[in-house]
């Protein structure tokens, strides 16, 4: 006779994960190859059907760096630490510029990708992500012509340079992706994002030392000024090509600290209201 074992039925509980499990980062690597296939699409659909193509990442700042030159070197006479003002702008615009597009394009990922979001299910950090790290492309073509104008005005890099520069660059990605976590979040509901980016990104510019010297404004000023986390990568950004500045001070990690404060606050956000994307959009 078979001898029947009864087994104690198993309890599941599901519970909401906390504080960093609730990020859910794993996933990122899952999908990893999206990622690039993202990142690939963003940089082609950018220059699609354009005449110059990938040039425009250097005419872009080029052009900036022009002006600025007219208007705050010839006529305002701003001081530089001795640097010639073409290479002190232009070291500035490439941490700017990496900034400025994931404000304007990650802010608007969710939005521009909306079949996406409402019909299948990946990692919806993706698209904000895939935004800054486009912008990297145009980022990279640009510091070539930054080298070749190093040599052309005979400008000695900082000694240095090979071990700080990337640091920075990671701030800056940090500060960019934080930021785009938050509008492309916010642009979900509100769609009064894209009507306030252009005076917002207009405003940020003026509160960013890329015109102008950090070490020029009153020391109260520049506390303030910290608070930007932008401010610090463009500093350090100039003080790891150039040696200008002050190097790593007390508002250089003002400006660390609130960058991660940024990115950490703006992944929860995020997550936090990731659910209701597909619904809102």
């Amino acid at each position: 006779m078979t001898e029947i074992v009864k087994h104690e039925p198993t309890t599941i509980y599901i519970k909401p994960s906390h504080g960093l499990a609730a990020l859910n980062l794993r996933d990122l690597w899952t999908y990893r190859e999206l990622v690039f296939f993202m990142v690939w699409r963003d940089v082609k659909v950018k220059y699609k059907q354009t005449m110059l193509g990938m040039a425009w990442a250097v005419i872009q700042p080029v052009m900036n760096m022009l002006i600025f030159t007219f208007v705050f070197d010839r006529v305002a006479k701003l001081p530089t630490d001795g640097i010639p003002y073409e290479i002190f702008s232009f070291t500035a615009l490439l941490p700017w510029g990496l900034f400025v597009t994931a404000l304007n394009q990650g802010s608007r990922s969710l939005v521009a990708h909306n079949n996406m979001v409402t019909k299948i299910y990946f990692p919806r950090l993706i698209l904000p992500m895939s935004s800054v790290f486009a912008g990297l492309v145009d980022f990279a073509i640009a510091f070539v012509i930054l080298v070749g104008l190093m040599f052309y005005f005979n400008v000695t890099p900082a000694w240095n340079l090979l071990w700080t520069v990337p640091f920075f660059v990671i701030l800056a990605i940090i500060t960019a992706l934080g930021v785009a976590l938050w509008l492309s979040a916010i642009n979900v509901k509100y769609r009064d994002v894209n009507q306030a980016l252009p005076f917002l990104t207009q405003f940020w510019f003026f509160a960013t030392p890329v015109a102008y010297a950090f070490t020029t404004l009153p020391e109260n000023w520049q506390l303030v000024l910290s608070l930007n986390p932008m401010t610090g990568v463009v500093n350090g950004f100039r003080w790891a090509l150039l040696g200008s500045g002050n190097g790593p001070d007390a508002a250089l990690w003002v400006s660390v600290a609130i960058s991660i404060i940024v990115l950490v606050s703006g992944l929860f956000y995020f997550r936090s209201t990731e659910r209701t994307f597909a619904d809102t959009i």
